[in-house]
């Protein structure tokens, strides 16, 4: 009987934060804010604004930096700097990002990040324009990531109209090259998240698993160049010097850099040769994807390909190789895991179960570069549930997680402002 008793009494102790109702006005403004959000988000996915597009990344910082502006922030625009990491397809100038800085009556610093800039050609937006159908909202980059930027605007606007400013400092970071590995804005994005007490990243979650992330790949790239010696294939192959052949060698040499065990992947998955058909290529080139779980993991694969390139087909080719350190894996702190565990409890207030994804799942993120200086919380994949990202004609988010998401970053911005989230440093 004792025992009895004693199970009923922790399950009378345990009962209230279990099933505590969510925070009142807070949800009850939030659920209010859906119709105004979806407004927000056929705005933004209206402009066609992919990453090479910067007459379009223009227009769509503007948009967002009047929305920053009219909600009382103090906003700029920060143009790609002198310390630009450059890549094999940096382009020459890419997008600026919007920075808006909200002071509070508190002490702790809040950063909220989110990207403008789509994989998509311009002229798409034609064929796949915004558009909801029962629980799904439409369209192109939709998921990735302006659904985030949307989420940020109305959290912001949702503190406002609930008089919330019990926060130091929220800084907003909208990136405009995140989908070509951020080369302007991972400077910034390192250097901001050093300055935050907490960092939460509104790239969207998953349709499958409605779930926030705490750990992704490390991503890299290998281009090799191989210089050859131009010839007539027909009347004179044996003159020539075949960069094609070469490329092939080194392809097929460098096959099993991969290392399952230690998370390493490399994976050839760009190729071109040559000029024309009845000549032997004089040039050859090829990229290879890398993903890694610790950043030490980036040196131990360049030293392999570098052993590797010791050994040539036709030794009178020339090989160039750079390894581009294109994102820094996000690996799971203890800080990081204590703020996610307060956001399964928040989240658990309206119902819903929050995965907390400690094991990498697909790709990189900016989130990656705001913990690069930092052991303080960074939390990722803060956004709408979604899915399709990268797709034309299938890109949507769950239009019944937007108030979810944005009650749970609201909640999260306000605990942390309240120091009920353990000790932050």
């Amino acid at each position: 009987m004792k025992k009895i008793a004693l199970f009923f009494g922790m399950m009378f102790t345990i009962a209230p934060q279990v099933f505590a109702a969510p925070q009142e006005p807070l949800f009850s403004l939030v659920e209010k804010e859906q119709a105004s959000y979806l407004s927000t988000l056929k705005e933004l996915v209206s402009i066609e604004s992919g990453s090479r597009d910067r007459e379009g990344l223009d227009r769509i910082s503007q948009l967002i930096f009047n929305r920053l502006k009219a909600l009382g922030g103090q906003v700029e625009f920060i143009e790609p700097g002198p310390d630009i990491y450059q890549m094999y397809d940096t382009p020459a100038k890419p997008g600026r990002m919007v920075k808006a800085e909200f002071k509070g009556s508190g002490t702790k610093k809040i950063l909220l990040i989110a990207h403008m800039d789509t994989v998509y050609l311009k002229g798409m937006l034609a064929k796949q324009p915004f558009r909801v159908d029962g629980d799904r909202a439409y369209g192109l980059g939709i998921a990735d990531d302006k659904q985030g930027i949307a989420l940020i605007l109305h959290t912001v606007d949702i503190l406002k109209k609930t008089k919330f400013q019990e926060y130091g400092k929220i800084t907003v970071l909208i990136n405009g090259d995140e989908e070509i590995s951020s080369p302007a804005a991972r400077a910034y994005f390192s250097r901001l998240g050093a300055e935050h007490d907490a960092t939460f990243s509104c790239e969207s979650s998953q349709v499958k698993s409605d779930r926030v992330a705490l750990t992704t790949a490390g991503i890299a790239a290998v281009n090799l160049n191989i210089m050859g010696k131009a010839s007539h294939a027909g009347s004179a192959p044996e003159l020539g010097r075949n960069a094609l052949d070469e490329l092939s060698f080194q392809i097929q040499q460098m096959r099993d850099l991969s290392d399952p065990k230690e998370g390493i992947k490399m994976n050839w998955t760009l190729a071109t040769a040559g000029t024309n058909r009845n000549v032997i290529p004089s040039v050859a080139f090829a990229s290879a994807d890398v993903r890694v779980m610790k950043k030490e993991d980036f040196d131990v694969v360049e030293q392999k390909v570098k052993e590797r390139l010791k050994t040539q087909q036709i030794p009178e080719t020339k090989i160039e190789m750079t390894f581009e350190r294109r994102r820094p894996p996000l690996v799971t702190s203890p800080q990081s895991l204590q703020m996610a565990e307060h956001a399964k409890q928040v989240y658990s207030e309206i119902g819903r179960d929050l995965v907390l994804g400690t094991v990498a799942a697909g790709g990189g993120t900016d989130a990656a570069f705001a913990a690069l200086n930092t052991q303080n919380p960074v939390i990722e994949s803060m956004g709408a549930q979604g899915f399709g990202s990268h797709s034309n004609d299938d890109e949507y988010i769950l239009v019944s997680s937007i108030t979810p998401r944005m009650y749970l970053l609201s909640r999260l911005i306000e605990d942390v402002s309240r120091n009920k989230v353990g000790k932050l440093h």
